[in-house]
């Protein structure tokens, strides 16, 4: 019933356009607290980390007045974006847990609802591999293989391996488009991405 009745609301939400209003949003009520309240320090430390963020880019390229008026801007709807993003991903998981512990120990007879809510969720995930499946291969021996393993092990590496599989494959995507800009546009990200490089670790 919760979702039936938020899914409109989730809809909305899913919007580029609605997430940049709520961050511009937040951006102007932390902006418009009082420099002791709990909004006003956020504000003041945001105002800090965008503030070093322009003086570092600033240490690469040349920055003028609009410049820095776009960075500083592109910098605080950036972070806190990020910042909201990390919130509902924490509350996620954390309500995922919730409902994990509601419905094995079946606090307030939800077990079921629980049950069946999921068991939906996984039978259309399973459907588009079993169609797939060919005839000759009995279906237990197919999940067995692709989905639900013998041991109960997930059939995909740790958590920590895709981590640093898809760091590495971005950390190579991003070296070769700093190649290309510097080799065919005028644009010197490599000497950029150079300079930077010996900031951080001179300042380290």
């Amino acid at each position: 019933m919760f979702k039936l009745v938020s899914a409109p609301i989730r809809r909305l939400l899913r919007f580029p356009l609605v997430q940049f209003a709520i961050v511009i949003f937040l951006v102007l009520v932390m902006q418009a607290a009082d420099e002791h309240s709990v909004l006003g320090e956020i504000f003041a430390g945001l105002d800090k980390i965008v503030d070093y963020s322009v003086n570092a880019t600033a240490a690469i390229f040349t920055v003028k007045i609009f410049t820095k008026s776009l960075l500083t801007f592109g910098f605080m709807i950036a972070y806190v974006y990020l910042a909201c993003w990390l919130m509902l991903a924490l509350g996620r998981i954390a309500i995922r847990r919730m409902l994990d512990i509601i419905g094995r120990e079946n606090i307030f007879w939800l077990r079921n609802t629980i049950a069946r809510e999921r068991g939906i969720e996984a039978y259309r995930a399973w459907l588009p591999l079993e169609r797939m499946r060919p005839a000759h291969i009995p279906q237990p021996i197919w999940e067995e293989t692709y989905a639900w393993p013998k041991d109960n092990l997930p059939p995909y590496p740790p958590l920590f391996l895709r981590v640093l599989r898809g760091t590495f494959a971005y950390l190579v995507l991003f070296l070769l488009v700093i190649v290309l800009l510097q080799a065919f546009s005028p644009l010197p990200a490599l000497d950029w991405l150079i300079a930077l490089l010996k900031r951080v670790f001179g300042a380290g």
